[in-house]
């Protein structure tokens, strides 16, 4: 999505109002961490650290056009439990949702926990009811939709099969005249009717269609198929790192492709891509920018840990990261180093840290770089700015501004991220990263490595890694100087 067209369409999402209805759950993570098996039976056990509790399904939905700048009313059930005044709260405390959630005595609140260790699920338990609705819950909720859809551009019906989302509750959707789009997890389209856009994953194509989803011929085919057996206007696939194709009716199908993407978790990112599509339809974008949107959206939420939303900052940075070489992303300021090694270390990947000016960088620098690697599994490289390295060095150095010592420190596949600091020393960096290893050359002794007291304190370990014997930058200096070795 280009630059200019985002930011435009950022500045109107505070004047669009979006109506979310159907299956509304409460998401629980509780995070800790697993050093043993339980004595009882073959099963991890899992030490507590802390939980997060979130609104998820058409809830999620709502979160997600929220954190865009919407506004939004959400229609759904809950149950008079403890997970209901929950939802009830979380609605509350956003003040860009409205909620309009219907109270069944006799249903509890849909809730999933799910249990996670190393950036890992070790298990998830649901408690929910998956019957229908009674005929007088679902009178509720159409009434509800009548009543909050005024002033709206766009309804998105998110139906996970929980029973909520009845042929009353869509045909009410339906009868506002507002375009519907669908987020359906049903083996049928066509109960539907003549919605705007569903926007099933491919898996839920194959399902839907009864024919294979994995190559575009097929989901050309998948998607001609689901159209003959559904009223639907159109059809969008969501397809993870192959992006997403459309098909709509009496037109060619239409493929979208994504930006290549590290996935952290794929939860909810199905969420996010819908309310960005009704968000974008809602300002009054042409499909084709709306869709735009949506991936651009969902390619941010996947590189998130949880059922996670996107804000406009993060759209655009994901814009501006698309236009610049692989290289110039790697380079970071010590904020978004933090959020890089929360994303790292949700997924119980191995932090290192490593610093120095790298002026000129030679072989002994790359071998350096790639041993550190080696005794990790994501590598922040420290680098000192041009002011640091003349207070280290002398005067007529750096050979290398920042800029090109940072760009060519990121472009070592053994770099993962390079981190510039001002201060005499990378304290301060260390001290934000909290690295796990912390690694030096072999010139140094453990005693003497800045920050090696902190890192050992938090549990972390000193490596000190052999150097290359004839190579360094002050000699490269003198070599080029004509002076001969020292």
């Amino acid at each position: 999505m280009e630059f200019t067209s985002l930011q435009d369409l950022i500045r109107s999402f505070p004047g669009v109002r979006v109506l979310c209805v159907g299956d509304v759950m409460v998401d629980r993570f509780v995070y800790g961490e697993v050093t043993r098996m339980s004595a009882e039976a073959p099963i991890p056990v899992l030490a507590w650290r802390r939980e997060l509790v979130m609104l998820g399904a058409a809830g999620n939905v709502a979160r997600n056009v929220s954190a865009l700048g919407g506004q939004v009313a959400l229609v759904g059930v809950i149950g008079s439990d403890i997970e209901g005044r929950e939802a009830l709260r979380l609605v509350g405390g956003d003040g860009r949702i409205e909620g309009a959630l219907v109270t069944d005595t006799a249903r509890p609140t849909t809730l999933k926990t799910r249990f996670v260790s190393g950036g890992h699920q070790l298990l998830r338990v649901d408690v929910e009811d998956t019957e229908p609705v009674s005929p007088d819950t679902s009178g509720r909720l159409a009434r509800a939709v009548r009543d909050v859809a005024p002033g709206a551009g766009v309804i998105i019906l998110s139906d996970y099969g929980k029973g909520v989302v009845t042929d009353e509750v869509i045909a009410a959707c339906r009868n506002t005249g507002l375009p519907v789009l669908v987020d359906s997890k049903a083996r049928s389209f066509q109960r539907y009717g003549s919605v705007d856009v569903i926007k099933p994953n491919a898996s839920e194509l194959a399902r839907a269609s009864g024919l294979p989803t994995g190559t575009d011929a097929e989901v050309e085919a998948a998607l001609a198929r689901a159209l003959e057996l559904c009223e639907a206007r159109s059809i969008l696939v969501t397809r993870a790192a192959q992006g997403m194709s459309l098909a709509v009716r009496g037109q060619p199908v239409r493929h979208f492709p994504g930006s290549p993407r590290e996935v952290f978790d794929v939860s909810g990112a199905g969420d996010t891509a819908i309310a960005a599509l009704g968000t974008g339809l809602a300002a009054g974008r042409p499909l084709e920018e709306a869709i735009a949107l949506a991936l651009l959206a969902s390619g941010v939420a996947v590189g998130k840990v949880g059922t996670a939303t996107v804000s406009p900052d993060e759209l655009v940075e994901a814009t501006l990261a698309a236009h610049m070489a692989v290289a110039e992303a790697k380079v970071a300021t010590g904020a978004r180093m933090v959020e890089e090694i929360a994303r790292w270390r949700a997924r119980g990947l191995r932090i290192g840290f490593t610093n120095g000016c790298f002026d000129i960088l030679h072989r002994g620098h790359v071998a350096y770089l790639a041993q550190a690697r080696s005794w990790c599994d994501r590598l922040i490289v420290g680098v000192n700015s041009d002011r640091s390295v003349r207070a280290l060095k002398g005067e007529g150095r750096p050979v290398n501004d920042l800029e090109s010592r940072a760009l060519v420190l990121a472009g070592l596949a053994s770099v993962d991220l390079v981190a510039p600091f001002d201060e005499d020393t990378p304290l301060e960096l260390i001290r934000a990263a909290r690295p796990d290893v912390l690694v030096k050359g072999a010139d140094y002794a453990e005693s003497e490595v800045v920050g090696g007291d902190l890192v050992r304190g938090w549990g972390g370990e000193i490596r000190l890694a052999p150097l290359v014997e004839g190579y360094s930058t002050t000699a490269a200096i003198r070599r080029m100087a004509g002076e001969g070795e020292p």
